[in-house]
């Protein structure tokens, strides 16, 4: 049975971003998967904005729990909308709490080059946005997805990073936004 953690990353409780996680996990599900959840917004991430890494605080339960839920997970997929090129702030910072030193990676003395501690795991970025992909991936050059695939999923070992975009979903119709239901839905019951 394939391990999938879901973490929805979008500020608000009903939004398309939520539906399309929750699609995803009914799929997952269907598909013979074991599926835990993290919803960014229920955590009390704001506690967080001014922490210092430095400083030898430890975080709260939450962000244990998280870490214990991404140690377990064999995939992990990411659903966030795109605002001004890049993730919302809350999961942004759910990102900095989590994929921490010491967790997600672990300097080496004497190289520049981290070890990579999440090896072993797979991912999705599955984004909405109002900008046609095109522009977004040819024109702006995909800043949200090249952070969290390549700076930080990578970063921590986490390869492959496969990408789902769905949008312009601000002029998407109502027959639109169930055919990207239904793609998510598929996506998760073949565990991809």
């Amino acid at each position: 049975m394939k391990k999938i953690l879901i973490i929805n990353g979008h500020p608000k409780k009903n939004s398309f971003s939520s539906a399309l996680a929750s699609n995803y996990k009914k799929g997952a599900i269907e598909g013979g998967a074991e599926v835990r959840e993290i919803v960014v917004t229920d955590m009390p991430i704001e506690n967080y904005l001014r922490y210092d890494h430095y400083s030898g605080n430890d975080v709260g339960q939450e962000i244990k729990d998280a870490r214990d839920s991404i140690a377990w997970a064999e995939h992990i997929i990411f659903v966030h909308p795109v605002w001004w090129g890049s993730m919302p702030a809350i999961l942004k910072c759910f990102i900095d709490m989590v994929f921490s030193a010491g967790f997600a990676f672990k300097y080496k003395e004497g190289s520049p080059i981290p070890e990579k501690l999440l090896k072993g795991r797979t991912a999705r970025i599955i984004t909405t946005m109002d900008t046609p992909y095109f522009i977004y991936n040819y024109f702006f050059g995909s800043p949200s997805i090249n952070q969290l695939k390549d700076r930080t999923l990578k970063f921590c070992g986490i390869s492959p990073v496969k990408i789902s975009h769905f949008g312009p979903i601000q002029s998407s119709t109502d027959e639109k936004r169930k055919k990207f239901l239904d793609e998510v839905y598929k996506l998760g019951k073949n565990l991809k």
